[in-house]
């Protein structure tokens, strides 16, 4: 299997990084799409190493870019069956990851964005040892009906969507949140108004607060997240 990388940011202070953040782009897109956010989330978390590796496959639908799997329409089992087939591919750089820099679960936030979104809920969920958190912006929960018989472990959740997404509906984050919490994990979801596929200002500052909190990070004196 080949082992997946892409670009870093940080730790802003010197030294060992004390936590990892690791990003999960969307399709056809690459680690830098995601790897931008990490300038803005630094200065409030200096410790933190922050990595967003590129998905392993090159895109069908944009050459320039990559995919954690082919995507139909939405297609449930197509979902299903694609987190699944690109799951080992997270779970090897995020040990790899981790050891590297002798930090473990605790110390450790998945990120993704739309289909790293169902990468890292599938993925996270599924770890023996539990991450400090994961944050989903504008994706869904691939294989919901299966998640009860193979959740291994519950960090807290944060959902961010748009309600004006015209690739994934938000109602696919409201649908997800509902399963998570129905299966013990404690979940907070936003849905932003007027916001189409992206991440708006109002979800960064959720998700830096998210972040400082999982970490057990307090929030900079003076300063206010992005």
């Amino acid at each position: 299997m080949t082992k997946i990388d892409g670009p870093s940011h940080g730790p802003a202070a010197d030294g060992k990084p004390g936590h990892l953040v690791v990003l999960l782009h969307g399709y056809g897109a690459d680690g830098n799409d995601l790897i931008g956010l990490a300038p803005v989330l630094a200065p409030l978390m200096p410790d933190v190493a922050f990595h967003a590796p590129n998905a392993p496959y090159p895109c069908e639908g944009n050459p320039m870019g990559f995919q954690w799997f082919g995507i139909s329409r939405l297609d449930p089992a197509v979902a299903a069956a694609g987190v699944r087939s690109a799951a080992p591919f997270v779970d090897e750089f995020l040990d790899d990851t981790m050891a590297r820099y002798g930090l473990d679960e605790s110390r450790t936030v998945l990120v993704g964005f739309s289909q790293g979104t169902m990468m890292a809920l599938h993925v996270g969920l599924r770890r023996a040892r539990q991450l400090a958190g994961i944050v989903g912006f504008s994706g869904m929960l691939a294989a919901p009906d299966a998640l009860g018989a193979e959740i291994k472990s519950r960090p807290p959740v944060l959902l961010v969507h748009g309600d004006s997404d015209q690739m994934l509906p938000y109602q696919l984050t409201e649908r997800a949140a509902e399963t998570l919490r129905q299966n013990g994990v404690d979940t907070s979801m936003h849905i932003a108004q007027g916001l189409g596929h992206g991440i708006d200002q109002t979800g960064l500052g959720l998700a830096a607060r998210f972040l400082l909190e999982a970490f057990g990070l307090p929030m900079p004196q003076g300063g206010t997240a992005p």
